[in-house]
């Protein structure tokens, strides 16, 4: 049986949270389910200061998803056409040849230099 701790305020560990309001703009309905996941990774990476420094590379977002890194690069395109994301580092080898990832931020939250949440995705209309 679970401790009762568990159940209380602070005490069921880490949550990714998704509004209501947010489920209900059209960008996210109508969103496949391979980028719906790929945006749950990110948020998990956002600890709620770190906005416009959140590291996921493609090859880790495979892992955490399980499918292959090639299929991972598309779904990132799709997450930042509907503004959920944007790019606020580019990808570059490093002076040691060792590559750094993008770094991206949520459209939804503000971001660390105090920018306000740009909120992109509200403008998205389905393709006519």
């Amino acid at each position: 049986m679970a401790s009762p701790a568990k159940y209380l305020k602070g005490g069921g560990g880490r949550h990714v949270r998704i509004e209501e309001w947010f489920q209900k703009e059209g960008a996210w309905a109508t969103l496949p389910p391979g980028p719906r996941a790929l945006y749950i990774e990110l948020k998990r990476c956002f600890n709620g200061v770190n906005n416009g420094e959140i590291y996921l590379s493609h090859r880790n977002a495979a892992i955490a998803l399980n499918v292959h890194r090639n299929t991972i690069g598309p779904w990132f395109k799709v997450l930042e056409e509907r503004g959920f994301i944007h790019m606020t580092r580019a990808p570059h080898l490093g002076p040691s040849g060792v590559g750094r990832s993008s770094t991206w931020a949520l459209a939804e939250a503000r971001t660390m230099d105090g920018r306000a949440a740009s909120m992109a995705f509200k403008k998205w209309r389905i393709p006519a």
